[in-house]
């Protein structure tokens, strides 16, 4: 049997049965899927392979309660969501850190920096929106050329006077502000349909 050709349902059929083969073949469909899904939620390479492990240990565990007239892959990636949910819940994460992205360019400062949530207390559909908009802002201010991101994260992540910030980059107080104005706009102009 062509297990590559075989569809999802009569695969988890096989799979309920115990076909090791099948259970490889639905692992190889859908693992880059439910890492990708997994990952986007938590942002962290290692946790995000942990949980979609945890997600797939989980499906065939209760490949029982599948229904098949729903797709499979539907199914799936529910189980993972709902696992990511149940561990963001767990976790209360309260920052998103401006350095740690995989996908934000390194910063010239290499200080502990984060944007802080609103609320401990986030239910956890509202701290996966709070994340993904944590997310956006980083890579908005990773893509402000270097001067500007520094001013940027001085004063509005580390809280930083300007005079202070003047000092930290060595540069004068007209040019810390000129740098903060200039980041400002083009932060406003990239994130603007944050705030519609």
């Amino acid at each position: 049997m062509d297990y590559r050709e075989t569809g999802d349902p009569q695969l988890v059929e096989l799979c309920r049965r115990g076909d090791e083969r099948a259970a490889a073949e639905l692992l190889r469909r859908f693992e880059r899927p439910v890492f990708s899904l997994v990952y986007r939620m938590v942002r962290d390479r290692e946790l995000a392979e942990d949980l979609a492990q945890e997600a797939f240990v989980r499906a065939f565990n209760n490949l029982g309660r599948y229904d098949p007239s729903y797709k499979f892959s539907s199914w799936l990636f529910k189980v993972a969501y709902n696992l990511t949910i149940d561990h963001l819940r767990k976790k209360q994460l309260d920052t998103v850190s401006i350095h740690g992205s995989p996908s934000a360019v390194t910063s010239e400062l290499q200080e502990a920096t984060a944007i802080t949530l609103e609320s401990r207390a986030e239910r956890p559909d509202e701290l996966l929106v709070s994340r993904e908009i944590g997310s956006e802002i980083e890579l908005a201010i990773a893509r402000l050329r270097p001067d500007y991101r520094s001013a940027i994260v001085l004063r509005h992540l580390e809280g930083r006077s300007y005079e202070e910030i003047a000092e930290i980059l060595d540069v004068p107080l007209g040019t810390v502000k000129t740098y903060i104005h200039r980041a400002r706009k083009e932060l406003q102009a990239e994130l603007g349909h944050l705030l519609e």
